[in-house]
């Protein structure tokens, strides 16, 4: 077997390499990534690339087919997957989230690849405040980042056929450790603020909806696409991915992380526009077709990873939102070193 993960060097490579390491150690494990984020790591282990056979460094909108010769699988995690990188890079975030992807998966047909597994995400559901969303809901995408998500759905879907099993997986929102943490994320965020000012910050007044997952439990819902049969699923499923009771209120985040850290002061910003991006879903057809791979980490599992990690690493940065552990400000950096380019491509 010879998996190729693009964007593996970004926030859910890392644990996805090591478990298919762990769960197909004979697999050959291929990366292609562009390396926006690969010096941040958040580990004091061996590097997180160790379980990698090979990598390739390279832009997804200039992938070189030749790379897709004899890979059985695709995972496609390459994307802009930050809303305030996607607002303010909207052409490239489509270009790589959507246009790229998609030439990918044309390649990849080509080539023979049977399976190509993308991660999508629930944020295409928008707002969605009378119930839970289901795969079958009205989309109603807010941002850049949602809009890719459903055009590659879309595009996808016309590719799949028997000889080309397509699995979109709508992720909930990711949180948890990772050996390439994100702090731009909301539990990440108020886990980081606790243990380095004591104090929580809700930009909103807390009562959005958000469903989460952790970045452990997402390699394992990869793992589950990989492998499941046509019966399960049919050639092409768009399937929301996660747990009913990871639904939870914004405020709700912040309280679990108080419990683990008594003493932290938790502030809401009561005068807070109101959050568009405000929904629950139902991931009922997930827990039907991957029984075996459901989320195995709670929400007080995850805060209690993300505090032992942090503290393995001696994190105490109290500026850590102008880190380089915030992707907005590593693509900052690196246009002002002219490193990149407007569209965020790299220099000569």
């Amino acid at each position: 077997m010879k998996i190729l993960i693009t964007g593996n060097l970004g926030y859910v490579g890392p644990g996805l390499a090591k478990e298919f390491r762990a769960f197909h150690p004979g697999a050959e494990l291929v990366g292609y990534d562009i390396g926006y984020f690969a010096r941040y790591i958040t580990t004091t282990s061996l590097s997180p690339d160790v379980h990698l056979d090979q990598q390739y460094y390279g832009d997804v909108r200039q992938f070189p087919e030749r790379i897709l010769e004899g890979v059985d699988t695709v995972v496609s995690l390459a994307a802009i997957s930050n809303d305030p990188i996607g607002n303010k890079f909207e052409e490239a975030t489509l270009d790589i989230n959507y246009r790229a992807n998609l030439d990918i998966a044309r390649m990849a047909r080509r080539q023979g690849v049977r399976r190509f597994v993308f991660a999508s995400s629930c944020s295409v559901y928008g707002t969605a405040e009378d119930a839970p969303r289901t795969e079958s809901s009205a989309l109603d995408p807010l941002t850049a980042y949602a809009r890719s998500k459903v055009y590659s759905e879309e595009a996808l879907e016309a590719l799949a056929g028997e000889d080309f099993q397509v699995t979109c997986l709508r992720f909930a929102t990711a949180c948890g450790m990772s050996e390439r943490l994100r702090l731009d994320l909301v539990l990440n965020d108020f886990v980081a603020g606790a243990l380095t000012a004591g104090e929580i910050t809700i930009l909103s007044d807390g009562t959005p909806w958000r469903p989460l997952i952790n970045v452990r439990d997402m390699a394992r819902a990869i793992r589950w696409a990989c492998e499941r049969d046509a019966e399960t699923g049919g050639a092409f499923l768009t399937v929301n991915t996660g747990s009913d009771g990871w639904n939870y209120q914004i405020r709700d985040l912040a309280l679990a992380t108080r419990k683990l850290l008594p003493g932290v002061k938790v502030k809401v910003n009561k005068n807070a526009a109101p959050d568009k991006r405000s929904y629950r879903v139902d991931f009922g057809l997930f827990r039907r077709l991957a029984p075996g791979h459901q989320p195995a980490y709670g929400l007080e599992d995850t805060v209690g990873g993300l505090i032992g990690g942090l503290k393995a690493i001696g994190f105490n940065d109290p500026d850590y939102r102008r880190s380089g552990l915030v992707r907005l400000n590593v693509i900052e950096d690196l246009l002002a070193r002219n490193e990149i380019g407007a569209e965020l491509s790299l220099r000569p």
